[in-house]
This record gives structure tokens, sequence and C-alpha cells, in this order.
């Protein structure tokens, strides 16, 4: 079906205003897409023309061959100044709250013929994708998923460098999955996406939601402001509702999302876990998870880190082997099951799917041999950093060396939160830098020093022992490396912050870093040093 610019204003509520060259109107103009960069959009396209921070993107319509300009009065008076509009213009008040309705409109509602699963929530978000994919693809669907780790399509990668893509490129790759023969999506849902409107113009099947704690303060106002931007994605007046929600209850944010949620023509299913015993949950102070929907108990762990958990649902007991260590894991594949069984895909060739996943920099162990336990995982949230030492804690007989840092040009807030949260519970905390980004990196390692410090005199006065170590080292390889060298067997190394991504941002340049790669480095030097001293105890 052809869409024409004057469709996308009646669809809208904007004014078509003709080129100041010609006659036409421009009402008729048919538009073939919608990109948010002026020299990407392609003929026949729409160049979205949005304010920048600094630049309005009018500015740089002259570089764009776009059939026509969506844009705002600002804009207009750009494209005026420049002496046009050269071409019509779709003019309307806001350009990003109307942007994902134009992409989807523009793209033949792509999202309207696949099945789409959407999941938020401050940690787990990635997991849980990755546990509905191994699912749906075992079960003999096809699959795309969308997320941090990059976009996948029938398990073949594809870069992408934000989780949620802008509307346009969304909508654009929801078209190309649906030419791939795709028929399930499932795709994390940020809050960032929420609130500049990226998912605008999706239709969700099913959504669903994990938990929340501090996390993109520097975005947000506070965590009830986080909240409500992640609600956005359930409340029934919304758009973005869909006609099944899973929440998981474990925490006060959970169950109010599920209260949220519920509306005439919405089906809310619950999850609940044995986790939210471990802590105090509910807002009296109960320590009893609520009766869910699903619920999640008998959770047994093997030597290797799987864990087999029994979810009892609506139909009665369901057996299921989660690949991942960690309670939180348990969480994340009782959501996932529950979405699965929202869709009518919780067989056995699902649950085999869900065993045999692997999440990158999710919890991902690396083993060259070693007699102690190396991980790499992806949590740079005060709550998961505590979450994930917890686990290894629980699992470990040795002692915990986690090494941990903060970002810059982020929630500086977190920062000291980070290392008391290392200090807890490890026994070494190694403070190094983690993406910097423009910031002076020692400042930042400082204030996550000083959380680390105090946390680890409160819990020394405590416990009545002498504070744990912690170490401020700026090289991240460096830290890597003594926390490998530190290592004896039976420990547990964690490297947290970075998980699957190769980069380290420093003052604008990024530079390749993975901590899977120096992990390995860092086991491989410790195994020539160690046999280089054995060979010279030999000499001797």
């Amino acid at each position: 079906m052809t869409v024409t610019l004057g469709h996308l204003a009646e669809l809208i509520g904007g004014t078509v205003l003709p080129s100041d060259a010609g006659m036409d109107t421009g009402a008729d103009l048919p538009i073939t897409g919608v990109e948010l960069n002026a020299a990407e959009t392609p003929e026949g396209g729409l160049f979205a023309a949005l304010p920048g921070t600094r630049v309005h993107g009018a500015s740089y319509a002259d570089q764009s061959p776009a059939a026509a300009i969506l844009t705002d009065a600002a804009g207009l008076e750009i494209l005026r100044d420049a002496g046009g509009p050269d071409r019509p213009v779709l003019l309307v008040d806001d350009v990003r709250a109307v942007l994902g309705a134009v992409s989807a409109e523009a793209h033949g509602r792509p999202s309207e013929k696949l099945t789409v699963v959407g999941v938020t929530g401050t940690s787990g978000k990635t997991t849980t994708t990755y546990l509905l994919e191994g699912a749906l693809l075992a079960a003999g669907n096809r699959t795309g998923l969308i997320g941090t780790t990059g976009t996948r399509i029938n398990g073949r990668s594809v870069p992408s460098h934000l989780t949620t893509p802008e509307a346009p490129a969304l909508q654009r790759l929801f078209e190309e999955m649906l030419d791939d023969g795709v028929t399930h999506v499932v795709m994390e849902v940020s809050s960032h996406a929420l609130s500049l409107g990226r998912v605008d113009g999706v239709a969700f099947d099913v959504t669903c939601f994990l938990n929340l704690s501090q996390d993109h303060l520097d975005f947000h106002d506070g965590l009830e402001d986080y909240f409500n931007a992640k609600a956005a994605l359930f409340r029934p007046e919304s758009a973005l509702h869909a006609p099944r929600v899973v929440s998981c209850v474990d925490d006060s944010w959970g169950r109010r999302m599920a209260e949220i949620a519920e509306a005439p023509g919405v089906t809310v299913d619950t999850v609940a876990t044995a986790h939210a015993q471990d802590a105090v949950v509910a807002d009296a102070g109960s320590r009893v998870a609520p009766q869910a929907t699903w619920r999640a108990g008998d959770v047994s762990v093997a030597d290797n880190g799987v864990q087999h958990v029994t979810l009892t649902g609506p139909n009665g007991p369901v057996e299921l082997d989660v690949p991942l260590p960690g309670a939180f894991n348990v969480a994340n594949a009782a959501v996932a099951w529950a979405a699965l069984a929202a869709l009518g895909v919780d067989g056995p060739e699902a649950a085999s799917g869900i065993a045999r996943v692997a999440v990158p920099g999710r919890m991902e162990r690396i083993d060259e041999g070693q007699d102690f336990l190396a991980v790499v995982d992806y949590a740079h949230k005060p709550a998961a950093v505590g979450e994930v030492l917890r686990t290894l804690r629980a699992q470990t007989s040795g002692r915990v060396i986690a090494v941990v840092g903060a970002g810059g040009d982020r929630d500086s807030s977190k920062r000291p939160l980070m290392g008391a949260e290392a200090a807890r519970v490890a026994d070494v905390v190694i403070v190094t830098d983690d993406n910097p980004r423009s910031e002076d990196p020692a400042t930042i390692r400082e204030a996550v020093t000083a959380g680390a410090v105090d946390a680890a005199d409160e819990r020394a006065a405590a416990e009545g022992t002498d504070p744990i170590r912690v170490e401020n080292i700026g090289d991240r390889a460096e830290a890597i490396d003594l926390a490998i060298r530190l290592a004896e067997a039976g420990d547990a190394v964690v490297i947290a912050g970075k998980g699957h991504e190769t980069g380290q941002e420093i003052n604008g340049v990024m530079h390749h870093f993975d901590d899977r790669e120096q992990v390995r480095e860092a086991l491989a030097r410790r195994d020539r040093n160690t046999a280089g001293g054995a060979a010279q105890e030999g000499e001797n």
C-alpha cells in the first residue's frame, strides 16, 4: 500500500505545507520510509528533523535527498531562513511525539503482522529475551531479537548501537524481519526508549516487567519518575499496552505494575520466586512472596551452575533447567516461561531451548582449566552488583574477588553505592575504570572506592574482623590481572560492569577492550608464571 504525505498528516493531525517552488500541495506525494539522519534518508523518504541538544535537525535538510520534511515550527523557521522550504513540509507541534506512528505507517505497520514480546526492567532484560529467543527457536518459530547486545534474526547477529533503536530504524527492522520470514520478535524496552517514543507505533502482544532498582537517574528525576517511564508500557490507556502482561512480583514495584496493568480485556499473569523471601520486599515488611499465577520453587544447583527449578502454574508444575547461575536468573526464566505460556509456546521443545541458552557477558564463565571460577558480568548498577556477588558467595567455597567501576557522564549518585555493594559481599574489591567518557577517571574511582571503604569498615565492625582489601587501580587490564593473580583454588573472580562490551570509551574515543579477552590473557600469564616458577624451582 502506498502511503502519502497527506495520509500521514491526517493520521497525526499535522499540516502539509507545499514547497515554495511548486504549486503541488504535496499531499499526494508518496512516502517510502522515514529517517532521522538527513544524508541517509532515501529519495522518496521523509526526513524527520528533530530539535537536538545543540542544533536543530532542520539545519541539515540541505544534505538530504528526502522527498519531504517532517518538522516543527522551529524547524520550519530554519528552512525559511535558508531560502526554502524547497520541498513539501509536514508540520507538527512535536516531531518526536508522532515519529513512532509515522514510521510504523510508512513501513506498513509491520509489528501488527508479527508476534512481539517486550521486556522491561532495570536488570535481566537481555537474559530474559535470550531465554525467550532460545525457547521460540527450539519450538520451530522464526525469531528476531532486539536488545543491548545487538539484533539477531534467526540466531544471526546484526550489530546495533541502542538497546531499543529509534522509531524509524525499529520499524524498518520489523519490516526486514517480516520479509525474512520472522514470526516472533522479542525485544528489550528501555526506559529511555519509552520516554523518547522509540517504541511508539509498536503493536505488542505480551509485555513483561522484571524489577526496578536505581539506575539512569541522570536521565530520570528519581525512582518514581523512572518507574512511571516504564509504566507507559503497561497502562491500559497507553497505545502500547498489550492484551497479555507478565509482572514479576518479587518486589513492590512489580506488584504496583501488575495493578496498573489490570483492565478489561487485559490478562495479567504474575510471577513469584523464593528470591522474594531473601529480603524485605513488601511495603509492610513481609518476607513472604505473594500468591502469583506462576510460582518458582524447589531450586537445586548443579556443580556446573545449572539450576533446576519447578514452576507451578495454572496447569500444574513445569520442570525447567536454567543454564545460568543466580536466584535472579530463576526469576528471569520464570518470567520468560510465563510469557511463553501466554503465547501458547510452553511445550517440552521450549523447555529444552531454555536449557541450552548462553547469554554474552551475563554470568559468562571464562574457563581455561583454572582451579577457580572466573565470571564476566554486565552488572553495572548497585543492586545488580550485589545480586551477582551474593549468588557466587552462596556457591563458592573460597573467597570472592570483585572488579568493579562506574561509568562517566552518568548517574554519579550510584558510584559510592557500587563500591559499597561490592564490599558488603566480596573478600577483595578492586576498583577500576569503566567507560569514564569525558570525566576524570580518578574522580570516578575515588567515589566508588570511598563507598567500598566505608562499607568495608562497617562490615568489619559488625563481624569483628579486619576490613577487607580494597584496591584502586585505574588501568582495567591491570585490575583484572591482579584479580586473577590473587585467586586461589575454590575462589570466584567477578569482573563486573562491561559484560559483552568490546570497547572502553575515554575522552570521546572508543578503545578496543573486552573483559573476556583480558581474563583469558591474565589466565594465560598466570599459567606461564606458574610454569616458569615450577621450572626454576626444579633447576634449583
